[in-house]
């Protein structure tokens, strides 16, 4: 374990390599930062940091950058996130407050966690798989064709047209509709194929054909749902930073365009917590420079997705942690008003 005097230079070093973006010699901290002690025993505290791999020599300079390790351990050692300003949590909810639907507030989430902290954002969808049934609407366009339409917790909108086996009549349909929704509404979509297995049998004969049908796409509707989906937004954020990644920041756009690489990096949205993933933690080789802030958001206790940003790994993490926690939790709130 670090000394709490040495946990206090790699602070240091980490918050002035943030904002300068320059290599931190001894002389320079001492000078910056109340560290109570002499230049001297700062250079052997540094000297130590950097014999237990906490920070590195980049060239032959004297000043010295955080490693992996370094931010791994000024991370789990924070006092606490940089809490955000007033003016910027009412610019946050002025924001979001203007959305209309759901894919609306994922792409204000966005652009919004881009311009606050400067990096890439990542929204993911809410999951269909960890959503339940707000309503479901039977809408008859002609005798033998109905409009499915089902509405979920996190406000999600999903849309069918079906072709009947025959005539339904506007009786017959509002009694679907009810006895449907009085089995599936507020259940999770994962439980409503075992809900409503026996439902045509209790309808008359004539109209278990078209009772089956309506089923049987409300059911295909849920299974190709349950794809994730991603929002990505401020690639360009990532130019600003050519210098801190090795040689070229192709690696990581070519990671960014992949769907999967993104879903793994945000991880199982079930687990609400915040997550910092740094470079070398990161599986994908192309984003090893490159440090993950996600966390978990969702109308209740339990999350339904999670949303993040991606940087380099010489990123101010109190701020991003902050940021990417309000904003989840305004997401949060406007699902659960929705």
């Amino acid at each position: 374990m670090l000394s709490e005097r040495r946990l206090e230079v790699l602070r240091a070093i980490v918050q002035d390599y943030v904002g300068t973006e320059e290599p931190v010699g001894s002389k320079a901290l001492t000078e910056r930062h109340r560290l109570g002690v002499s230049p001297a025993t700062v250079r052997n505290d540094m000297a130590a940091l950097e014999e237990e791999g906490f920070i590195a020599q980049p060239h032959t300079s004297a000043g010295r950058i955080p490693t992996d390790k370094g931010y791994r351990l000024f991370v789990d050692r924070l006092a606490g996130v940089k809490p955000l300003s007033s003016p910027e949590r009412r610019a946050i909810q002025n924001f979001l407050d203007g959305a209309v639907d759901l894919d609306d507030v994922v792409g204000r989430t966005v652009r919004l966690l881009a311009q606050l902290t400067r990096q890439v954002a990542v929204v993911q969808y809410p999951s269909l798989t960890r959503s339940t049934v707000r309503h479901v609407e039977l809408l008859s366009l002609a005798p033998a064709r109905v409009m499915l339409v089902l509405i979920t917790d996190t406000g999600r909108v999903e849309q069918r047209m079906i072709d009947c086996p025959a005539p339904i009549g506007e009786t017959s349909l509002a009694d679907l509709r009810a006895r449907l929704n009085s089995r599936v509404v507020g259940r999770r979509f994962t439980d409503v194929p075992q809900l409503v297995a026996d439902l045509a049998d209790s309808f008359e004969q004539e109209d278990r054909g078209t009772v089956s049908t309506v089923l049987a796409t409300l059911l295909e509707t849920l299974v190709e749902e349950t794809e994730e989906r991603l929002m990505i937004g401020g690639t360009a954020n990532l130019t600003r930073f050519g210098h801190d990644f090795p040689l070229t920041i192709r690696p990581v756009l070519e990671a960014l365009e992949e769907q999967v690489v993104l879903l793994k990096l945000l991880g199982e949205a079930k687990d609400s917590g915040m997550t910092v993933r740094i470079g070398h933690e990161n599986a994908h080789e192309g984003l090893n420079s490159t440090s993950v802030v996600a966390v978990g958001y969702g109308s209740g206790d339990e999350a339904v997705a999670k949303l993040g940003v991606v940087g380099p790994t010489r990123m101010d993490y109190p701020g991003t942690m902050g940021a990417v926690r309000a904003v989840a939790r305004y997401v949060g709130q406007i699902l659960a008003e929705s």
